[in-house]
């Protein structure tokens, strides 16, 4: 499948630049297109939104449509996180104590490695630890830091990004997915009341619950907004200057998603990014960095309503990345680049 995937790239490449010396318009049209073929090679919705951040020419599939963000709304509260920082309200210093309760369900390692009381990590370890290994439970104390779900959202409207809102933490979001009821007063949560919960709910409860969430408002961006988020972030007006590259950095260092954006890009090449993964939903979003000082790329690629294993998803995000990546290489700036 990589290797079909790679001749489909390559015969794109060949297509764009046959197109694009003929009529830049024209071209941007042509991937429009193609964009819409990859998109509908799913068995899930797909929605993505890509600007070339030095031409300030874009495409989107689906842009105005709300997505389930997963973990990908951990982006949103890192946002809301630095701009207190840069507001003097909030200390990246700051040691907030993690307790069993907060150690809540999915993926990282504060869950799976801290066994007894008496831990603190410092904002600034907890972000790290969010954004980079997608850890659940840092996420989920950073959006109790950053002053919860409506003061995120409340941050996103502020900034004009009327199409991304958090509305929970990834405990509830993951317990609304599987379709768990009753669950008991958050200080009495620990690490062991998730799976005995989630191993209560019948199959086909939880399959209903999971097409309820597909098409639930909260927790949701479009992928239009998203990119925006990220083409601001990346010129450093929506936050300073260091708490921009703060969490550029965290971005690029992301260890989730490797077969996503970067699946089929060429070796080395940068992409700051944040995938996002919770039952038939697979998201991606990030900048890249193309060759030959051809500029970079802002994209955010989401999925839902997947059946399918998430390895398709995957791929669909792969062939979309790559064929943004081959047409802004040889289109930088609306002209053919002659081959470079």
């Amino acid at each position: 499948m990589r290797y079909k995937c790679l001749i489909f790239a390559a015969t794109l490449s060949l297509s764009l630049f046959s197109i694009a010396s003929a009529a830049p318009d024209a071209s941007l049209a042509r991937l429009q297109q193609q964009l819409e073929f990859v998109a509908h090679a799913s068995d899930g919705v797909v929605g993505m939104s890509a600007v070339h951040l030095e031409s300030r020419r874009s495409v989107s599939v689906r842009g105005t449509e709300g997505f389930p963000m997963a973990s990908a709304f951990k982006i949103p509260i890192a946002i809301q996180i630095m701009k207190l920082v840069d507001e003097g309200k909030l200390n990246l210093d700051k040691m907030a104590s993690v307790t069993q309760a907060d150690l809540h369900p999915g993926s990282g390692e504060l869950t799976e490695l801290f066994f007894h009381p008496g831990l603190s990590l410092s904002l600034s370890n907890l972000m790290e630890l969010a954004l980079v290994i997608s850890d659940n439970s840092a996420a989920d104390i950073l959006l109790r830091e950053a002053g919860g779900p409506a003061a995120v959202t409340a941050r996103m409207k502020a900034l004009d990004f009327n199409g991304i809102r958090v509305d929970r933490s990834t405990a509830l979001l993951i317990s609304d997915w599987i379709g768990a009821k009753d669950l008991p007063p958050e200080d009495q949560w620990n690490k062991g009341l998730w799976q005995r919960l989630y191993d209560s709910v019948p199959e086909r409860e939880h399959m209903r619950a999971r097409r309820i969430e597909t098409s639930d408002p909260r927790d949701t961006a479009t992928p239009e907004d998203m990119t925006r988020l990220l083409s601001r972030l990346w010129a450093k007006d929506l936050l300073t200057p260091q708490s921009s590259e703060t969490l550029l950095d965290m971005m690029a260092r992301c260890q989730t998603g490797r077969s996503r954006i970067k699946g089929l890009l060429p070796a080395g090449t940068e992409v700051a990014h944040k995938t996002g993964t919770l039952g038939g939903v697979a998201n991606d979003i990030g900048v890249i960095t193309l060759p030959n000082g051809a500029g970079h790329v802002a994209i955010s690629i989401f999925t839902k309503g997947s059946n399918a294993p998430e390895e398709q998803a995957d791929r669909a995000i792969a062939e979309i990345a790559r064929t943004v990546y081959d047409y802004f290489v040889l289109v930088p700036d609306g002209q053919v680049t002659n081959g470079k």
